[in-house]
């Protein structure tokens, strides 16, 4: 009798405990989802260096959708090393920035170190042009070293100044950076769709225009031979050849 009523109540244990490794491996799950999301949310952003002389300009590009957020992040030093002047009193950096069509968008100097921003106007290649606002008509070129990150979309988003200024959760913050993300995507693919219509269109004309210049040559060689074959002929007509 023993036996019987154990039975019953040994089955249940069982299954009690196989829901309970259940809820703990669907738990494991989704945690592991959640952290590969975090990681994956990431942004990835590369830092470069270069060395720069003054009154001489570089420029980056930067292919990037309409109403895209391009932030850069920099820090010049002096190289001269002839100059016992501080540098933070007189270096500093000029950023210029040139839309698709060559129209400048802005024009700015900012401080040694700091950090620069801007909003894509229309779809296209953009160039970053960044100098030095330092330069020297006698003595030695003032040279410098420019450290230069630039981030653009989603990357170029200070989700941290954003979690403390809304007190928002990490994974609050996850779901913003996400939907940030599917937006970019999303008018990433509108941008490559538009760009994709307008090669089309070009690649249509240029056909076109190859079809109706093989017709002119055609034309023109029919021309040609007619008006060669009546010069020959009123040619042999004249020298009773015929």
């Amino acid at each position: 009798y023993q036996r019987r009523v154990r039975g019953p109540h040994n089955k249940q244990t069982k299954i009690e405990r196989t829901f309970s490794l259940c809820i703990r491996y669907k738990m494991k799950a989704s945690s592991l989802i959640y952290i590969t999301a975090l990681i994956a949310l990431i942004p990835q952003c590369f830092a470069s260096y270069f060395e720069i002389s003054g009154g001489i300009q570089k420029c980056f590009l930067e292919e990037v959708p309409k109403d895209t957020l391009i932030t850069g992040k920099y820090k010049v030093e002096d190289l001269n090393e002839v100059a016992n002047i501080n540098a933070n009193s007189r270096l500093g950096l000029t950023v210029k920035v040139l839309d698709p069509e060559f129209n400048m968008i802005m024009d700015r100097s900012y401080p040694p170190e700091g950090r620069f921003a801007f909003t894509t106007q229309s779809g296209g290649e953009h160039q970053i042009c960044v100098s030095t606002n330092a330069s020297r008509w006698f003595g030695p070129t003032v040279k410098a070293r420019i450290h230069l990150d630039i981030a653009s979309g989603v990357a170029a988003v200070d989700y941290e100044e954003i979690a403390k200024q809304e007190h928002l959760g990490i994974l609050e913050v996850a779901v913003r950076r996400l939907n940030d993300r599917v937006a970019a995507i999303r008018k990433e693919q509108s941008y490559q769709r538009g760009r994709e219509v307008s090669f089309r269109n070009t690649s249509e004309s240029t056909n076109a225009r190859v079809m109706w210049w093989s017709a002119l040559q055609v034309v023109v060689l029919l021309a040609s031979g007619v008006f060669q074959m009546r010069h020959l002929k009123s040619f042999f007509k004249a020298k009773k050849l015929v």
